[in-house]
Formats: structure tokens, sequence, C-alpha cells
């Protein structure tokens, strides 16, 4: 393990932890500055939330902002990216006949969701086949825009995909989808702090992302953010004191999201803790020797299970997290001893018929986790299949 590193996160000694794709390590220093942020609210809490609340918020706000090249204005605290993409998804007036486009590669809470709107709305929720392995990102826009007809009203995309851990060419699919009006909703769970975001630049109408994953935030941070010319669609999933409000602010959308009733906005206001941390250790060349590892990874796992991999070798395909696929096996039974007898943490899962793995590689890890990964595999895999 990268032990240097390794000291400056909480978690338990003696595990192999490469899950950090599924909820994310917060960093000492950072919790530290999330609890003092809570201890703070506990010692006057009517000078904090009812005082202080309004220029706390909009500092944090500012920061991730900046972070995510965006307008602060244009963005709101959600606990997870879930939560914001439900807001979108319930408010879009969907009409019985329309559709609502995505891959077979979307996370499948979100499926959910989609699954769950369109039938109380009439519409479709449809879901575009990306078949293994990838060839091309021409390839992939294709394959989506292909299922593009008079009515798709929605586009729904991961930017980076929570099984398959493919970065998808998004950028190319906005582009179009606004040319044709079709309203553009981008799962980013798993891109800030594990890709380089501009989304004034990407362009997406809305677009939700976690801070507490690859951000190193607390858990519970998150932000959705809506295009300036799209936010009067959104209606809030919490009404308060923000409908409506009478008080000077930036924006309806910050009102009706931002003011909600009293809860602990203390992950919120960590995130620029979060973002001095990966300021202060060079992040960008933390994600590159990350980013080598997984690739390194990846491919020792491929040649022990002889299966090709999902993704061409290039660059920019993946991030941080990789997922190799498994010979048939019971991956349930391979999860659960991989921990019990070499206390390693990582998912496994069943998806479109097959078995996979998902390696995630953050700062505190290193080539001694991958090691003992290749090594377990080598051993269970033929008493799982």
């Amino acid at each position: 393990m990268n032990t240097s590193m390794r000291d400056l996160f909480l978690l338990r000694p003696g595990v192999v932890y490469l899950n950090h794709g599924s909820f994310g390590a917060c960093p000492r220093p950072v919790f530290d500055r999330y609890q003092a942020w809570q201890r703070e609210l506990e010692a006057e809490p009517v000078e904090f939330l009812g005082r202080r609340f309004a220029e706390l918020m909009r500092g944090a706000r500012g920061a991730l902002a900046a972070f995510v090249g965006a307008d602060p204005d244009d963005l709101v605290f959600v606990p997870n990216a879930t939560t914001g993409l439900n807001a979108v998804a319930r408010s879009l007036r969907l009409e019985p006949g329309d559709e609502v486009l995505a891959t077979d590669h979307e996370y499948g809470a979100l499926d959910r969701t989609w699954t769950f709107i369109c039938e109380k709305r009439g519409a479709r929720y449809v879901r575009r086949p990306l078949p293994l392995p990838i060839a091309s990102a021409e390839g992939i826009v294709d394959a989506v825009w292909s299922g593009v007809n008079d009515r798709t009203r929605v586009l729904f995309l991961s930017h980076v995909t929570s099984t398959t851990a493919v970065v998808l060419p998004v950028a190319e699919l906005i582009r179009r989808a606004r040319e044709r009006g079709i309203i553009t909703v981008i799962d980013g769970a798993h891109a800030p702090g594990q890709i380089l975001l501009d989304l004034a630049a990407l362009g997406a109408d809305f677009y939700a992302g976690n801070c507490h994953k690859w951000m190193n935030a607390p858990k519970g941070s998150a932000f959705l953010h809506a295009r300036r010319a799209m936010q009067p669609l959104l209606e809030p999933l919490v009404v308060s004191w923000g409908w409506r409000s009478d008080r000077p602010g930036p924006s309806r959308f910050v009102d009706e999201y931002e003011w909600q009733g009293t809860r602990d906005i203390a992950a919120y206001l960590t995130v620029p803790a979060a973002i001095d941390f990966m300021h202060e250790h060079a992040w960008p060349a933390v994600q590159r020797d990350c980013h080598d590892l997984a690739r390194a990874g990846r491919d020792r796992i491929n040649a022990v299970t002889r299966l090709a991999p999902l993704t061409p070798a290039g660059d920019g395909w993946f991030g941080q997290m990789a997922t190799v696929a498994l010979p048939p096996c019971d991956h349930e039974a391979l999860q659960r001893r991989l921990f019990d007898e070499f206390t390693i943490e990582i998912p496994t899962f069943s998806w479109n018929g097959g078995s996979y793995l998902r390696v995630s590689i953050q700062a505190y890890n290193d080539v001694s986790d991958v090691d003992a990964l290749v090594h377990a595999l080598s051993r269970l895999l033929p008493t799982v299949a």
C-alpha cells in the first residue's frame, strides 16, 4: 500500500481496500474539518443556520463551481447524485408515447428511477445496448444515436459508467441532442475528482455528480448542475421556505434546493476542504499514477482469466476505476471469499449475463494491493467456477 497516503485516510488497517468507487473514503484532515463544522453548528445553531447559512453555502458553492467549471448560481448541493437526478426526472413533463433514451450500462438505481417515472407518465425508457468489448468512441456514439427518433425527449447517459467503468463520449452526444431539441441528463456520479470537468463547456442541460466519491469529501455531499435556460423546468423535491422565497438570493433554483428546512450542511461545507486536500497533494499526478496502476491491474487480471479487456488500450477510456470480465463463476462466493480469506474489499457483480469485478485505485493504494488481488484471484477463481 501507499503508506504515506494511507496514513492520511481513516481506512481500517489490514484491509486491501479496492472499492473506493462504491462510497469513497474521506482523508483525515478533511474529516476533521467536517466534524469541526458540525461542532460549530451545535455551538450556536441559530447563528449558524439562521444568520450565516446563506453566506456559508455561497462560499462552498463557489469553491465547487470553480472546481467543476461552472457558475456558482447554476449548481446546488444535494445528498447524492441519485437525489439530484430524481429531481430532474420528476420535474420533466413527459407525455404518453415520449421516450427517454439511455444505454444498458446505466446505474441500476437510475434505471429504476426512469422506469418508475415513465410508467407513471405513459412514456418509454429505452436502453440501447453497447456490446463489449467496446471498439471505438464513434461506435458508442452511433449505437446510442441510432436509438433516437421523433419521440425521443430525453437522452440520459452516465459520464463514467458504474458497472463497466467506461468514460462515455458524452460531449458529442450532448451536441447532437442540443441540435435536435432533446434534453440531456448526465449521471456524473463517478466523474468529479476522477476526470477533469468543465461543465460550462460540456453543455449538458442537467448534470449530477458526487463529491463523496473521487473528490474525497464526506458522505452525503453531491451536486446538481442545471443550465441556466433549463432551470425553470425544475421543481424542488422538497417544498419548503425556498419556494416563492422573497429573500434576496441568486436564483429561484438555488433558493428552492438550498432552503429546505433544518438539516446538517456540514458535508456540503467541507467540499472546499476536500478540494484543498487535492491541491495540496498534487492531485493530477495522483490521478495519473492511479490510472496507470488500474490499467496494470486490469491487464494482469486479464492475463489470469485469459479474457479480453472491455475497452481499447489507449488512454481516456477509464480513469482510476477499471472493470474486468470474469470466467463463468459464482461471483458472490468469490467476493465473499476475497474478503473472508484475503481481506480484500472489492465488488463483483453479474451484468448482462456475465460476471465482472471492478477495481478502484485511489491515492492510498499501491502495487502491493494489486499483487494481493491477482494472487487471490489465481487461487480462488478455479474453486468458484
